[in-house]
Order: C-alpha cells, then structure tokens, then sequence
C-alpha cells in the first residue's frame, strides 16, 4: 500500500500550485505552469487510485458483514475480484508515476556521435548510427538539425552532432550513451573475414536557456578560415568559430557554415548542452551511480550493444536483449523496441528500490 502521505504531499502541492495560477502570479507563471502541466497526470492517477481503493474498501465491507444479503455478499464478492485487479494496476501506474524524475526528461537533447576503433569501417558504422537516430526521431514527430558534422574518405563519419528537439527526447534517448559495437564483413575486405569496429554515443539534455547562464567574460572566441578535405567547402572569409568556455575548459569549434554568425549559434548551443550535463553531473553523483546500476552509466567507454550483421542480430548487453530485426533496428524503424525496454527496466528497478525505502 502506498503511504498515504505521501500521496498528501502531492495532492497539496498541486493545489497550492492552482491556487497561484488562479490569484495571478505573473512572476513565476511559466515555471508554475509547467510544474502544474507535469503533476496533473499524476493527480489523475492518485485520484483513480484512491477511488478504486474506496470500492473494494465498500465490497469488503459487505462480504464481511455478517447481516449482509448471502446473494448480496456473493455479488460483493464476485465484484471485489475484478475490482482488486485493476486496484493494483493502479497503484503501480501511481508508483511510477511518483518515482523521482530527471529534470531533463522533458527537454530535447544533442547527440555526439564519433567513430572508435576500426578505421574506415568504424566511420561507415557512425554513419549508420547517425542515419538511425535521425530516422528514429522523425518517426517520433520530432525535428532534427545536424549541427556538426565531419566525414571520412568512404562516405562514413568521423564525427557527427545531431540535435534532436521535441518533448522528451531526452527521457527517450537518454540510456543510447555508451560504447556501440558492430561485428561485420567489410566491403573493403576481399577475403570475407568479419571485423569488429566501434562507435561512441552521448547524448546530452538541451538546456533552455534560463538553465545555464553564460557570461562573455568566461568565453574566449576565436575565429579563423574553415578548411575542408581536399579543399573542399574552403571559405576565404574568417566564418569558422572556436569558443572556450575559460572555468571548465571546454573548448566547441564549428566550421559548417559559410555564416561566422551560424556557426557561433550552434557552438553556442552544443556548448550549453555539455556545461548542462556537466553541471547535473556534478550536483547529482548519486544519479550516475543509480544509472550505472540499472542500465548503464552513459559512459562512452562502456560497452552497450552490439550489432552482429551475419547473424542479423542486436544485443543490449545491459538488459540481455538480443533481437533479430537488425535491418529495422539500424533503420530506425524498430529502435523503440530497445528504448522502450530499457525504460521499463529502469522503471522496474526504480520501483523496487522506492518500495524498498517505503
């Protein structure tokens, strides 16, 4: 059973929150707002719950009192089965709903994608895996902007920056983090023999930006001539921008744009996301180590999955997952099979730590 206080905690807090919204309080309204516009799915189901709590409490009542109807008492008794399996589905639904949240879960995120171990083939697989979250999010109705990108001599990349807006991309893609493996034949390989390559992943939240404030004083800016591979997409103008962020000594340099001012843009942008993530980092150590013992740190050295094409299987090493669907995995199509069970074991895991400490 779930304490009662604390469903008490959340109900008053919604209330006081409506009350604030209804008196006019123009000073904090966005960020009330969005605190209403997240609780109230969990008020629903507090309020679904407890409604069905009275239910089976009135049934049991009646199955109990011994001057209770024999029809009425077997009635009572026929309902209160049915009605205590949809009681505790509730109160798991009021139980996730209640586990603690990552504050970024609704933002939007960036992903970095750079080629590991296996020179060319590991560039094709980075590509592969760039094609495949950007298939994915389109599919999740979300936009996507390659804010970086750096090819190899095959067609592969060496290194890509995808940025992917839309409600809760990062709660989605969160758990992608980590080291991606790929065993398969290459077609450079004339003697057919099947290598092993790498790729890493990190997907950072995209912090608005009342999240991370910037000052001028702790950027240093440089700007210089962009150079390409062979020449080309040279610019004979200074477009190309190198920001330093001074205290944390991150450095983002952007060179894809003909426009000095784009590029700042998006070096502006991939900086805030990774002095973000940082930041949570550092406040919340006891978060890394919760997902380092669910499903993963989001440490690019670790390995989280491998994609086995002779056998066209993928694992998630993390979970024990392994699917044949390869094809419709790294095209994106399926991905939400391996998203959608890693969440669930991560909510699984969560829940039994909550029940734990009730």
């Amino acid at each position: 059973m779930i304490p009662q206080a604390k469903l008490e905690r959340v109900l008053d807090r919604f209330a006081a929150i409506e009350a604030k919204l209804a008196s006019g309080d123009s000073q904090n309204f966005v960020k009330l707002s969005k605190e209403h516009a997240e609780l109230a799915p969990v008020v629903d189901a507090i309020r679904s719950y407890r409604d069905m709590q009275r239910q089976c409490e009135e049934n049991v009542a009646l199955v109990e009192d011994d001057d209770t109807d024999a029809d009425l008492k077997a009635l009572a008794s026929e309902e209160l089965a049915a009605l205590r399996g949809t009681f505790e589905e509730l109160e798991r639904n009021v139980r996730l709903a209640l586990l603690p949240k990552d504050s970024a879960d609704s933002s939007s995120c960036i992903i970095e994608i750079r080629a590991g171990t296996g020179g060319d083939e590991a560039a094709l697989f980075a590509g592969a895996l760039l094609k495949m979250y950007t298939r994915y999010a389109q599919r999740q109705g979300w936009k996507t902007e390659t804010l970086s990108l750096n090819e190899s001599a095959l067609g592969g990349i060496k290194e890509a920056v995808l940025s992917v807006e839309g409600n809760s991309a990062y709660a989605k893609l969160k758990f992608e983090s980590g080291g991606h493996r790929v065993q398969r034949v290459p077609v450079t390989e004339a003697g057919g023999r099947i290598h092993t390559s790498a790729a890493t992943v990190a997907v950072l939240p995209e912090p608005e930006d009342v999240d991370v404030e910037l000052s001028e004083k702790d950027l240093r800016v440089d700007v210089y001539r962009a150079s390409g591979a062979g020449g080309q997409h040279v610019n004979k103008t200074e477009s190309a921008v190198r920001i330093t962020h001074l205290p944390s000594g991150i450095v983002v340099a952007m060179q894809d744009e003909k426009s000095q001012h784009k590029n700042r843009a998006k070096a502006m942008k991939i900086l805030r996301a990774r002095l973000f993530e940082a930041d949570r980092e550092r406040k919340d150590r006891a978060r890394a180590a919760e997902r380092k013992g669910l499903v993963g740190s989001g440490d690019r050295s670790e390995r989280i999955r491998t994609y086995n094409f002779p056998q066209g299987r993928v694992t998630d090493h993390r979970i024990n997952l392994t699917l044949y669907k390869l094809d419709r995995i790294i095209s994106g199509e399926e991905l939400d099979e391996i998203v959608d069970a890693l969440i669930t074991e991560d909510q699984a895991s969560r829940l039994v730590a909550e029940e734990t400490i009730d």
